[in-house]
């Protein structure tokens, strides 16, 4: 603080009224001096930040509200990101999966809607051409886009987003919603152990498992492009480490939308 802040703050300091405008001021000054990436495009940051008051969502009873989370899992086929994602979603009831869209045939246990959005080339293209993607990717032959709808309706509801998307799709989402969005990449513990899990799924044929060999070294090269990185040796620990990692970003400074109002409040 500078000589003529901590003046001010003298002065105020015997009516209370002028310290709480004080404070709530010189909090001010600092968030505008800090400031924090825009909200997901196309979001109205209303939406977010007065919808949603008390314990749910993102509020709590102090009044604080907090924007999303847009919570990106990266790693080579077979490192286990999809078992930690789903153990993430049964234990986390504010987070929402994001439901990619694919022209790749759906396998068999599979259900439209819930696992992909199954669309056929022309269909994809149509969404490419009419911005209905927030990212998207060419991947082993076929397309995979993040719908942008959806997205912004489990925000406006309340969830944050959590997405299994290679680093080509966590870097088009990082330009886009910036600040908002937590990226962590899952690595295996060797790349003997990839092929033996590969090998060990019965669902690929050699051929397969030879270009996602070679497709991981790619994506391993790109973790540097993440805010996170786990090995994933065991898959409890390595889903503790990510839950460890949504509960302490739900809880920056950054995502608070609420906070002036708090201190106004503390201060009276």
């Amino acid at each position: 603080m500078g000589q003529a802040s901590i003046s001010a703050a003298t002065v105020a300091s015997n009516n209370p009224r002028i310290a709480s405008e004080v404070f709530a001021a010189a909090a001010q000054h600092w968030l505008d001096a800090h400031p924090i990436a825009p909200p997901l495009a196309h979001m109205d940051p209303a939406a977010q930040t007065d919808s949603h008051p008390g314990p749910d969502g993102h509020g709590d009873a102090h009044g604080f509200r907090r924007r999303g989370v847009l919570f990106v899992l990266s790693s080579p086929s077979g490192a286990g990101k999809s078992t930690i994602a789903r153990k993430l979603l049964a234990a986390e009831p504010e987070l929402g999966m994001s439901v990619s869209a694919t022209t790749r045939p759906i396998r068999p246990g599979e259900v439209d809607g819930k696992d992909y959005h199954f669309v056929d080339l022309e269909e994809f293209r149509r969404m490419v051409a009419e911005d209905e993607f927030l990212e998207w990717a060419h991947v082993f032959g076929h397309r995979y886009g993040t719908p942008r709808a959806q997205i912004e309706t489990m925000l406006a509801a309340g969830k944050d987003v959590l997405f299994d998307i290679d680093w080509q799709g966590a870097q088009q989402l990082f330009q886009i919603a910036g600040g908002d969005v937590v990226r962590v990449f899952i690595f295996p513990p060797s790349m003997e152990e990839l092929r033996r899990r590969l090998s060990g799924r019965a669902t690929d044929s050699a051929e397969v498992i030879e270009a996602r060999m070679a497709r991981a070294a790619n994506e391993v090269s790109h973790w540097d492009g993440y805010d996170y990185v786990l090995v994933n040796d065991d898959v409890e620990s390595c889903f503790e480490g990510v839950r460890t990692i949504l509960c302490a970003e739900r809880l920056k400074r950054s995502r608070q939308t609420g906070l002036i109002g708090f201190i106004r409040r503390l201060t009276r």
